[in-house]
């Protein structure tokens, strides 16, 4: 039995380019979306939102001299090319799925209205959010967290490739201890790179729990959903 009824799924662009860490790679988005799927099956209403990291990252090219809003439009974009690939990925194994857009582009997706996306997910459909915010200077991150409040998810869970949340980078540093959990002042205050600052004062404000945990393992998408102890929650 799932612990939770609705959850908000945070995926960055990267967890659909398998190894290159560039574009899509067709067996990583096949293995993903098997994975969702079975999630949905349990009884699970989810959310998701990709990053379009993968593509373009708007911050980097702001980095390099071009326009922060244009970069951030941009790298909006790279987020609904993710997201129709994913609801084509999950279609093929039988998942009702619907994209929605924070920017309108009514041929290809739906434009993000709170009440039609919650009206999708009681109807055990799918919903990928797309195109973050629509404003620039906010993260994927941000955007996650939300549409969480929005459509009322009970967790916002954000995939990565560490198993949770670690006093400092494990990549650099073996040594790394990790935090079954971690308050969200703690989050704050030892500047720990885990969400954007914002999107962690939002959860904070509106008590909202952030599941960190490693979606590289097969089967830890479940083990999340039916609140078995992995990862670090922040709360």
């Amino acid at each position: 039995m799932p612990k939770y009824q609705r959850i908000l799924l945070k995926l960055s662009g990267a967890a659909l380019a398998g190894e290159s860490g560039f574009g899509i790679d067709p067996e990583r988005l096949n293995e993903l979306a098997a994975e969702l799927a079975e999630v949905v099956r349990a009884g699970v209403q989810l959310g998701l939102v990709v990053g379009g990291g993968n593509f373009f990252r708007g911050l980097d090219a702001a980095a390099r001299n071009m326009d922060r809003v244009t970069a951030d439009h941009m790298g909006m974009l790279a987020t609904v090319i993710n997201a129709l690939a994913l609801q084509d990925a999950l279609e093929r194994h039988e998942i009702p799925t619907r994209v929605m857009t924070a920017i309108e582009m009514r041929a290809v997706a739906e434009p993000y209205i709170r009440r039609r996306a919650i009206r999708h997910l009681e109807k055990g459909r799918t919903v990928i959010f797309a195109a973050g915010t629509s404003n620039p200077y906010f993260s994927t991150d941000t955007a996650a967290t939300l549409r969480a409040l929005e459509i009322h998810a009970q967790i916002v869970a954000k995939a990565t490739r560490v198993d949770g949340v670690y006093d400092r980078d494990p990549e650099k540093h073996p040594d790394a201890v990790l935090y079954p959990e971690i308050s969200y002042h703690e989050v704050l205050s030892q500047a720990l790179q885990v969400m954007d600052a914002s999107a962690i004062a939002m959860c904070r404000d509106n008590r909202l729990p952030v599941l960190v945990f490693n979606f590289t393992v097969s089967g830890n998408i479940m083990r999340m959903a039916m609140g078995e102890p992995i990862g670090t929650l922040i709360h």
